[in-house]
């Protein structure tokens, strides 16, 4: 057996046998001081994500597979890393991203908060044309978990997947260059004066960041332009007092964004003021989840862990290089958009190979599963009827859309 393979078993032996931690030993996904880059991509980390999302996906439905925190988009600017070190823990509260804002748009003049604004009218319908070509990937790993395949289809198209999920990254990475263009020149503009009150807010520690009024006239403008304002300003903060390697960083739930794991832990906390979403649910429902599964069934999630491993160290050094040519705005200098597209379009492609993985797991896992077992998992999904049910634009409850026809993720023409 190979060392890897042995490490991973051992993993897995963990989740199923060991005790409960004690009160003085956390659960690693439990301490957001330890989050760091290696601990984002480490065994543990990945394999109760993807178990979350298994978890998620098996006892969900499309609505709340759609579900998207809109920082999850052109996340190059530190502001993840930020909310999962804060000193006071307070980064999964509702009110973190807001406070922060705030105090950004607080420091910055008239001038400046007119460059977000119409940054933000610019790149309105683009930012929600993502969320909608994400629609038929998502329509298309529950066909296929439903078993609900195309004639003459054996199941997913692995090679249409990530040439799917490379289109979306491109455009990922087009809202990325531009947002990093506006705010660079922001940032390389600040006025000593700002630079002095904006070095009083520190980075990782939200109680250092007094709470203000609202900056902007939100009937002014549209919900999404608003939403948008309010991301590029807690950005800017993060970018202009974080690092390269904050802006690197990624949380283990940023990939294989498309089976409900956000639907299950964040849709809960939207409407709801100073409400902390849990940062224990991830990795106790994933173990969860992986006691439930037999030896077979639990293979196929942990056997993931393997085939994803070149994979996701790509994704590092790809998304390293992404953020060192962004951060050239905040020096006055030029970036190169070719290069940024082409490398978000090789992320995309990464991330479609392992969407793909996961997909192709959770669906072999769902059409075995027993009656108890189903039972199981969905006691173990909490539910509340009063929480929003989808489907969703990023957070926001709209009709269900029209989706095109999904079959070319299949490996069959379209009629």
């Amino acid at each position: 057996m190979k060392i890897i393979s042995l490490v991973t078993a051992l993993i897995v032996l963990a989740c199923v046998f060991a005790a409960p931690a004690q009160e003085n030993q956390p659960h690693p996904l439990k301490q957001g001081r330890q989050y760091s880059l290696e601990q984002a991509v480490s065994d543990q980390a990945q394999l109760h994500t993807i178990a979350f999302d298994g978890l998620a996906f098996l006892t969900g439905d499309f609505g709340l597979d759609t579900f998207l925190p809109p920082g999850k988009v052109s996340d190059y600017f530190g502001f993840q890393y930020m909310r999962d070190i804060d000193a006071k823990e307070g980064g999964h509260n509702t009110s973190f991203l807001t406070r922060i804002a705030h105090n950004m748009l607080a420091v910055l003049n008239d001038g400046q908060k007119t460059q977000l604004l119409a940054l933000a009218v610019e790149q309105e319908n683009d930012i929600r044309r993502f969320a909608e070509l994400r629609l038929p990937l998502i329509k298309a790993f529950r066909r296929n978990l439903e078993n609900n395949l195309p004639a003459d289809s054996r199941g997913l198209d692995k090679s249409a997947v990530v040439k799917c999920s490379a289109s979306l990254y491109e455009l990922d990475g087009q809202l990325s260059f531009r947002r990093a263009q506006v705010m660079g020149g922001i940032i390389h503009g600040l006025s000593d004066a700002q630079k002095a009150a904006l070095a009083k807010l520190k980075f990782g520690d939200s109680r250092t960041w007094p709470d203000m009024p609202e900056q902007l006239d939100k009937r002014s403008m549209s919900h999404d332009v608003n939403v948008a304002v309010m991301t590029y300003a807690s950005e800017m903060f993060a970018w202009f007092a974080g690092s390269l390697e904050a802006d690197t960083y990624f949380c283990p739930e940023r990939h294989g964004m498309y089976f409900g794991g956000f639907g299950m832990k964040t849709a809960p906390a939207m409407g709801k003021q100073d409400y902390s979403i849990s940062t224990s649910l991830t990795g106790d429902s994933g173990e969860a989840f992986l006691v439930t599964l037999t030896a077979a069934q639990r293979k196929l999630i942990t056997d993931v862990i393997d085939f994803q491993r070149k994979d996701l160290a790509e994704i590092v050094a790809t998304r390293r290089a992404i953020a060192t040519e962004l951060r050239r705005f905040q020096k006055n200098e030029s970036a190169d958009k070719a290069k940024v597209l082409a490398l978000s379009k090789r992320y995309g492609e990464l991330d479609g190979e392992m969407s793909y993985l996961y997909a192709t797991a959770f669906a072999k896992v769902g059409q075995t599963l027993t009656a108890p077992q189903k039972q199981t998992l969905a006691r173990l999904r909490t539910t509340n009827p009063a929480d929003p049910q989808g489907p969703f634009l990023y957070s926001t409850p709209i009709n269900t859309p029209k989706i095109a026809n999904t079959d070319f993720l299949f490996g069959v023409a379209a009629k």
